[in-house]
């Protein structure tokens, strides 16, 4: 029996590009009631990195702003914060729901008020491709943390074989904001090479494993990364803008510089623009989305 009609989009976040960068699914619902299970059960059926649920809050509030609930699930659990989700539910509701003069919206996670904000494609950004010339960008304002923990010494007996080749490991940290290992390689090169062992990824403690290195000199980027989750139904996650959340401070410090140009190699691809406030704790994420796919969810 059909239970409702919901409408979604299949937007590609962090590319200018159709099939690059991070698949995520958007739903508008009509309110959000919606049972967790059934929205667990969409997110499995879609089975990308991440499921985007929204639903208009009250518009009682004074602020012009619209405001919308969001929640992610990933096809296995239900997350807190999510970078890419939160980009693709920004680009879909820009382009098929507001009105254009709205280029602000908020939305309210479980992890606070989360805002995203259209902005033009900066001539300052470090590497602007052709497909991202002209197009604007979308700015998200997140929470982040600058506390890392040195497994350096211990990180075989906390992180099991996690490669199934032996990697060049410079140190071993994890953040406490997101809960993951930050692994980092002797290059960026290194990073590209990795081959990941998931059945001893599964048995990390904490959500996941960032394994990141220094990008290579005069490419444009500063870092290059690739995040696994297998617990969390994700086993390489193409480009994560939460991950950023701990991976972006800790290269900030490393090179001292605040803003961080990243490149996820996954095989996807993605690029990140990055802004660290060490005083705030807040990061600012810059990327594009590509909606490739919208239709109507009969369940």
């Amino acid at each position: 029996m059909v239970k409702r009609a919901v409408q979604y989009a299949m937007v590609d976040a962090f590319t200018g590009e159709p099939f690059k960068g991070n698949p995520a699914a958007v739903c508008l619902l009509e309110d959000d009631d919606a049972d967790d299970r059934w929205l667990q059960s969409i997110a499995a059926e879609f089975n990308v990195s991440q499921t985007a649920f929204l639903s208009r809050c009250d518009a009682s509030s004074n602020s012009s702003t619209p405001r919308f609930r969001l929640r992610w699930f990933s096809p296995a659990v239900e997350v807190a914060l999510c970078g890419h989700g939160t980009l693709a539910s920004a680009h879909f509701l820009f382009t098929a729901v507001l009105a254009e003069q709205h280029d602000v919206v908020e939305f309210v996670t479980q992890s606070g008020i989360l805002t995203a904000r259209k902005v033009p494609a900066a001539s300052s950004l470090p590497r602007v491709t052709k497909a991202e010339e002209g197009k604007p960008f979308i700015e998200l304002d997140f929470p982040t943390g600058d506390v890392f923990v040195d497994c350096s010494s211990t990180h075989e007996h906390e992180l099991p074989s996690i490669f199934q080749k032996a990697a060049p490991v410079v140190s071993v940290h994890r953040a406490a904001f997101t809960d993951d290992f930050i692994v980092e390689l002797s290059s960026g090169e290194e990073v590209v090479e990795v081959v990941p062992n998931m059945e001893q990824l599964k048995k990390c403690a904490g959500r996941g494993v960032i394994v990141t290195g220094q990008a290579p000199p005069r490419s444009g980027y500063d870092f290059f990364s690739r995040f696994f989750s297998p617990k969390w139904g994700i086993d390489e996650d193409p480009v994560c803008g939460s991950a950023h959340c701990a991976v972006a401070p800790y290269w900030a410090r490393k090179l001292g510089k605040q803003k961080l140009t990243a490149f996820q190699v996954s095989k996807r691809t993605g690029t990140l623009y990055l802004e660290f406030n060490a005083a705030n704790q807040r990061i600012k994420i810059q990327g594009q989305a590509v909606t490739v796919m919208v239709g109507t969810l009969l369940a």
